[in-house]
């Protein structure tokens, strides 16, 4: 496996790619993407009083899509049939997902993309992660008195919005990898748009919940999910989005130049800065000096894998990573399910999530010691720490080696769920694990032409220092604040063999490495590991998933002095298998989600 070679990191070539581009698509002779055909679900069972649908792993030759919504998985197994690749499809899904799952993600948010290249034999990582204004100043979040403002007032208004990169991301990587015209990707999306979709059920009852959060505070966005006697829109209504379609005409035509220097960029900076009450400071400048950035991939030894994942600015690869380096101390393997090897899990999650808070966050702004994170040395002191017989109340960070000279305060702000996760794999052995959100469900409450705008800034730590010290995810001109998103690929003999992620906030690194660790060392199949309920430490009282079989690990975990909270855990896993030649798909019961495949 290879990493990407150094002429990719130089920023001017991913900056400059979108300008070369509106040529290239009027003059392109590639095969158009198909029309909408009905949509080919899963074997989906009906929804048991878990309140989970029961699905069956999908198997399939030649290519496959997993996500969150139907429609989406629809677009790209359409792209993929008519002969596009991993990234064609990759516009297509996300694209279709800002549409049918408008509060999870969408252009108006952020992403990070682990891209294999099959034909070159390279894992790349790119972040298209919001960015803080570039007037921005560690002070952001407090409020006149100098205290850190709530949660929920921040939230809501143009404050918190970051400037979003999902469509730089989607026009860079077609650009660099697309095989079909990029008109054709967004036509079916720009149909629906126009024609109309049903309102599924879990997109109605997020409304709902959300109108509880100030959803309908804002008339453009009150009119789009809410009827005129101000209730919200039920599932089964048919929603039509015509200011999105026009949207997408204009970027099918000019690209991403509109969003970023033009009439959209206007639109959003006037959005942005004119609310009231929590207006906020980004400028058309922080839009037109936007860039999509490749990453080196942070990958860590577990068993007989490689078990690759994002680096900073997302807590994700490097947390997932730490957790494993730690199991890999304990025989995970042979004690299997139960209470022992849960508790070993917690323990390694609880000493993963203390490092995480004391220092990740943006790597261009805080010196990391990324290397010294995942030290094997360094992890062995920490799996040390681990006691079979009792729970640790909570965890301390360590000292790992090349640790930056600058002492930071540990930062454990919260991070809501707001996201989505899907994976691809084409014919030709290309895969995409990408995550992508808006952050809190519907974002800042904010919608201009048809999508909503993210409230990234509120990722970034309220307080900029604590006893003295500084966060190093306080707030700071164009940073880019921690995530927990953990898109990931496990290789086995230098070839992909997993693809995962999942939305959830901060539980997300918990989902994924708790998936990871069902496939490779409980032997369970992709669907069985997304489906194993959740068990989930970030660094103080243990969460199970209620209506479960985890629950009954409740009572022996007790024993051992975990403290145990049992609640919804409602992830989003989407997941490929690839085994013996053969590509395993598996979606979330917890959600809608599907697999198709060929």
């Amino acid at each position: 496996m290879t990493l990407p070679p150094l002429r990719h990191l130089l920023p001017g070539l991913l900056a400059a790619l979108p300008l070369a581009a509106t040529t290239a698509w009027a003059q392109d002779t590639r095969p158009q993407a198909p029309q909408q055909q009905p949509v080919q679900s899963q074997d989906v069972q009906p929804e048991g009083a878990s309140g989970r649908t029961e699905k069956k792993t999908v198997t399939a030759e030649r290519f496959m899509v997993a996500a969150a919504n139907p429609h989406a998985v629809e677009a790209g197994y359409n792209v993929l049939t008519a002969g596009g690749n991993a990234v064609d499809a990759m516009v297509a899904v996300q694209l279709m997902l800002n549409l049918t799952e408008p509060q999870s993600s969408g252009i108006g948010g952020g992403a990070f993309l682990l891209y294999w290249d099959a034909g070159q034999r390279q894992l790349l990582t790119f972040d298209s992660r919001e960015t803080a204004p570039a007037a921005a100043t560690p002070d952001y979040w407090l409020n006149e008195a100098g205290e850190p403002m709530d949660f929920w007032e921040a939230l809501v208004g143009g404050r918190s919005v970051g400037v979003p990169g999902t469509l730089k991301l989607l026009e860079v990587t077609h650009n660099l990898y697309g095989s079909m015209p990029w008109p054709a990707l967004l036509q079916p999306v720009i149909e629906m748009a126009e024609q109309g979709f049903e309102i599924s059920p879990r997109l109605a009852g997020a409304i709902a919940d959300a109108q509880q959060r100030e959803l309908d505070k804002y008339p453009v966005t009150r009119d789009y999910f809410f009827n005129g006697d101000g209730t919200p829109k039920a599932a089964g209504t048919t929603l039509s989005n015509p200011e999105f379609a026009d949207t997408l005409r204009l970027i099918a035509e000019a690209g991403s130049a509109p969003f970023y220097r033009g009439a959209i960029a206007e639109e959003i900076v006037a959005a942005v800065t004119n609310t009231a009450d929590n207006p906020g400071i980004m400028t058309l400048q922080d839009l037109a000096d936007y860039q999509v950035k490749l990453r080196a991939p942070v990958c860590t030894p577990y068993r007989a894998y490689q078990v690759c994942g994002m680096g900073p600015p997302t807590s994700g690869g490097l947390t997932v990573g730490q957790i494993l380096g730690v199991l890999e101390h304990f025989d995970i393997l042979g004690l299997g399910l139960g209470p022992e090897s849960v508790h070993l899990y917690l323990e390694a999650a609880k000493l993963a999530y203390a490092d995480r808070a004391m220092y990740m966050a943006d790597s261009d702004f805080v010196r990391m010691p990324l290397r010294g994170l995942l030290d094997p040395t360094y992890l062995t002191v920490r799996a040390q720490q681990v006691a079979r017989d009792r729970a640790m109340a909570q965890a301390e960070a360590g000292n790992p080696p090349w640790r930056a000279a600058q002492v930071f305060a540990p930062d454990r702000s919260p991070e809501r769920p707001g996201t989505s996760h899907f994976v691809i794999v084409d014919a030709e052995g290309n895969a995409v694990s990408m995550t992508t959100t808006i952050e809190t469900g519907f974002g800042s409450r904010l919608m201009v032409r048809g999508f909503l705008l993210n409230n990234e800034l509120t990722d970034f730590s309220f307080a900029p220092e604590a006893d003295g010290r500084p966060v190093a995810n306080r707030v700071e001109g164009g940073k880019r604040p921690r995530s927990s998103m953990s898109p990931t690929m496990v290789f086995q003999n230098d070839a992909p063999m997993l693809l995962i992620g999942s939305p959830g906030g901060s539980r997300i690194i918990n989902y994924v490495a708790k998936s990871i660790v069902a496939i490779l060392d409980w032997d369970m199949d992709i669907q069985q590991a997304i489906g194993l309920g959740h068990f989930v430490n970030r660094n103080g009282a243990t969460d199970l998933e209620e209506g479960t079989d985890i629950v009954d690990l409740q009572a022996p975990l007790e024993a051992l002095g975990h403290e145990i909270n049992v609640r919804d855990l409602n992830s989003g896993l989407h997941g490929i298998l690839i085994r013996d030649g053969q590509l395993h798909g598996g979606a979330d019961p917890r959600r809608e989600g599907i697999v198709m495949g060929e």
